[in-house]
């Protein structure tokens, strides 16, 4: 690059390369959201072979959707110190040594271990970077491609819920967690297709900057011993702390929490915790619910592949939608309905009693469950900006996870009590409705708060009687300083002393 050029930042292509990282986005994050729903088609015969309850079976995909959404802050600090290609190679190995090690189990317990936490902390090192890595590449088409990205959801459901089946029919669980092992061994040529942008000249200038701070603290360290010897005054307190502002800086660098007085990121943060209470336990009771009402397998399996297929068309379509100029300036409304929606339809569920009317149902949920996950991230970012998104998606993952880690269990226990499952899609129902209107509501006063700021300061800059009271009131100001105050008064006694030494008096 031209001089001029040398320590500019890279802009976003929109295009190029980054539909090739859409590609490679596609296929990691369709195995972090698909995998643990399609790993349901395991649960009825995992739950006889080792005699547990519905709650007991359904920790198995609370705990990895626990842990892929928990340990997101781990990954958006791996990504901002190396990367997002090698951190999702690193979990594609990941994802695969947790299901082979699964496959060799011997109880709950283990399979809690290997699927749960190991799988899940493989899949957070794919979905993490991937969502971040398409913010880079795209600005004017990043909700479209969100919404490409985003279908590998369903497209991966659509496929391993009849492999699945197929997979167990033929070589039971123990076989099938060995070739799904296998096959996610995938997110690691995904994450090969993850070129950096402006790696080079970033290295530069972190060089430079380092060096550049180095040589100040050295310069610093070195006047502050020179002054502390000379009025004999101990160094080490001053260390210490500069020690502990340093860390703290560290950290900050790789979380923003400053977020937490962003009043768009509390109203985002707190309708998303409600929200996954009742998010994924319908999905993941979808197949088990079929099975429990008489209908066969493959049946219940291809419920699953509808639900899919519906959510892969609608993803794109939203992105599509998201990006029109009368959605794109209010879609934080369009993803409270999408939430609202997707609660409405789990209310209506228990209607459903023939199979036909699951179909109908797969096919709401499907598109509602879409429209919710092609705007998930684009709403935060819309939000909080690029430059801030990293640290949002951290800090907003680690706060989901407690509502992703209880909902499935808590929908077990009443499937368990009542011996129903219609009190489960009730509850997840009403919880998301609440969500939904929670966000409208909230998202409403924050553009009207919003609306409301922007005209006082503009009415501020243009006012010039404001700008004249505040250049009198710094003169003021100033004039006081230099002339009245009591705490001047030792200063003034001292200049006086100089100006009569000067003078020789």
């Amino acid at each position: 690059p031209a001089p001029a050029e040398a320590g500019r930042a890279p802009g976003p292509p929109d295009g190029g390369w980054g539909w090739v990282v859409v590609f490679g986005a596609f296929v990691s994050i369709g195995f972090a959201y698909a995998f643990p729903k399609g790993l349901a088609i395991f649960f009825k015969e995992i739950q006889d072979f080792f005699g547990t309850s519905y709650s007991e079976i359904a920790w198995v995909s609370s705990i990895m959707l626990a842990t892929t959404y928990g340990a997101g802050p781990i990954s958006s600090i791996l990504v901002n110190r190396y990367g997002s290609r090698p951190v999702v190679m690193f979990g594609g190995l990941l994802c695969g040594v947790g299901m082979i090690s699964a496959a060799f189990c011997t109880s709950i317990l283990q399979l809690y271990i290997c699927v749960g936490f190991i799988t899940g902390f493989g899949l957070a090192l794919n979905l993490q970077p991937s969502v971040i890595i398409i913010g880079k590449y795209f600005l004017k088409r990043r909700p479209i491609a969100n919404g490409l990205a985003m279908a590998g959801s369903p497209v991966m459901l659509c496929t391993l819920a009849p492999l699945n089946q197929f997979l167990f029919d033929n070589f039971g669980w123990r076989g099938s967690f060995l070739i799904l092992g296998a096959i996610l061994l995938n997110c690691c040529v995904a994450g090969a297709l993850f070129r950096p942008i402006g790696a080079g000249t970033a290295l530069v200038k972190t060089q430079v900057a380092e060096e550049g701070k180095d040589a100040l603290k050295g310069k610093i360290t070195e006047d502050g011993k020179e002054m502390s010897s000379a009025l004999n005054v101990p160094m080490e307190n001053k260390t210490e702390e500069e020690g502990g502002k340093d860390c703290f800086e560290k950290i900050n660098q790789y979380l923003d929490f400053s977020l937490f007085k962003h009043r768009g990121f509390l109203i985002y943060l707190i309708g998303n915790v409600l929200m996954f209470l009742g998010f994924f336990a319908p999905i993941v009771f979808l197949a088990p619910y079929a099975k429990h009402t008489g209908i066969d397998e493959y049946s219940a399996a291809f419920l699953l592949s509808i639900l899919a297929i519906v959510d892969m068309v609608a993803r794109p379509t939203t992105g599509i939608v998201a990006n029109s100029k009368w959605v794109r300036p209010r879609i934080q409304y369009f993803f409270s309905f999408a939430i609202a929606f997707n609660g409405a339809c789990h209310l209506l569920c228990p209607l459903a009693s023939s199979y036909t009317g699951l179909i109908v149902y797969s096919s709401f949920f499907g598109l509602a469950f879409g429209m919710v996950c092609a705007m998930l991230f684009e709403t935060l970012m819309d939000l909080v900006g690029a430059a801030r998104f990293t640290s949002a998606v951290g800090l907003v993952t680690i706060a989901e996870c407690c509502t992703i880690l209880l909902g499935p269990p808590v929908g077990g226990i009443l499937i368990d009590t009542f011996g129903d499952y219609k009190y489960m899609f009730i509850k997840c129902g009403a919880v998301m409705v609440l969500a939904g209107t929670f966000l409208f509501i909230m998202n409403y006063y924050n553009y009207r708060m919003l609306a409301k700021e922007e005209k006082e300061r503009k009415t501020k800059e243009e006012d010039p009687k404001s700008i004249r009271t505040e250049n009198e009131g710094r003169k003021n100001w100033n004039k006081d300083s230099t002339q009245g105050g009591p705490e001047l008064e030792p200063l003034r006694e001292e200049g006086e002393g100089v100006k009569k030494e000067m003078n020789g008096t």
